[in-house]
C-alpha cells in the first residue's frame, strides 16, 4: 500500500480513538470534553473521505473501515454519553432508548452503502441524503447535553424521560427516508456580490462557536430540524422536474 491510501485510512483510525474515549470521560462524568471528541470524531469523518479523493487513496478497504467507524462514533459513542449523562435516571427505559437509538444507525448506515450500487440514479439525488445522515444524527442527538451545559440559554431542563423520548425519535430520522441536503450542495455556485456575504457569515458562526460554543450548537440543531422541510420541498420539486423519478427507477 501506498501513503496515500494509508493516509485516509489513519485518519479513521483516529475518528475511532476520538468516539471511544469520549465514553470513556462520559463514564468518568468529564461529558463536555466526551461531547466535543463526539463532534471531533464527526469533523475527521467529514474530512477523511475528501482527502481519499484529494490524493486518489480511496479502496474498498477504506470505505467498510469508514462503516465501522460510523456505527461506533455516530451510533454506539452518543447513546452512551446520553446514557451516562441522562438516561440512566429512568433505568431500563433509558437503555432501550439506547438501543433503538443505535439500531437506527445501523439501519441508516446499511441502506446507505446498498444505495452505492444503486445502478442509474438521477444525478440530483447527490444533493440528497436519505434520511439524517449518521454524523448529524449524533450531533442532533447530544441536543440534550447541549441545552445543559448552555449557561446563557435559559431553557427548561430536559427530563431524563423526554431524552429518551427524543433519542428514539432522533433513531427513527436516520433510519427514515425523510430526503435531507447532502453536504454536496457546497458546490452550489455563489454570485459574485454575494461572496463578501457568505464569508462574513461563516466567520460569524466561527466567532460565534468559539465564544459560545454550547449555546451555538443548541441553535444549529434547531435549525438543522428548520432545514427538514426545506429539503423536503427542493426534493419533491426535483423529482416532478425529473418525471417522479425518486430512486433510480
Amino acid at each position: 500500500m501506498t501513503f496515500r491510501q494509508i493516509l485516509p485510512n489513519l485518519i479513521t483510525i483516529l475518528s475511532i480513538c476520538a468516539g471511544v474515549t469520549g465514553i470513556r470521560f462520559a463514564f468518568e462524568g468529564r461529558f463536555e470534553l466526551a461531547v466535543g471528541l463526539v463532534l471531533g470524531a464527526a469533523f475527521l469523518d467529514g474530512i477523511d473521505g475528501r482527502i481519499a479523493r484529494l490524493v486518489n487513496g480511496q479502496s474498498r478497504f477504506g470505505a467498510e473501515m469508514d462503516s465501522l467507524a460510523d456505527i461506533v462514533n455516530f451510533g454506539v459513542a452518543p447513546a452512551l454519553l446520553l446514557y451516562a449523562y441522562t438516561l440512566h435516571d429512568v433505568g431500563s427505559i433509558g437503555w432501550i432508548a439506547a438501543l433503538l437509538y443505535i439500531s437506527g444507525c445501523a439501519l441508516r448506515l446499511a441502506r446507505f452503502n446498498t444505495m452505492l450500487d444503486v445502478p442509474d440514479r438521477p444525478a440530483w439525488h447527490s444533493q440528497f441524503f436519505t434520511g439524517i445522515p449518521s454524523p448529524a444524527g449524533a450531533a442532533l442527538a447530544l441536543f440534550p447535553m447541549y441545552l445543559g451545559f448552555a449557561s446563557n440559554l435559559y431553557l427548561p431542563d430536559i427530563t431524563p424521560a423526554f431524552a429518551a423520548v427524543y433519542l428514539v425519535v432522533v433513531g427513527i430520522l436516520m433510519a427514515s427516508r425523510i430526503p435531507t441536503f447532502s453536504g454536496k450542495t457546497i458546490g452550489i455556485p455563489v454570485r459574485r456580490d454575494h461572496a463578501v456575504g457568505v464569508v462574513l457569515a461563516v466567520v460569524l458562526y466561527i466567532g460565534l462557536l468559539l465564544s459560545f460554543f454550547w449555546e451555538t450548537l443548541t441553535v444549529s440543531a434547531i435549525a438543522y430540524y428548520a432545514a427538514i422541510p426545506l429539503s423536503v420541498r427542493s426534493y419533491r420539486r426535483l423529482a416532478g422536474r425529473s418525471g417522479g423519478r425518486t430512486d433510480g427507477e
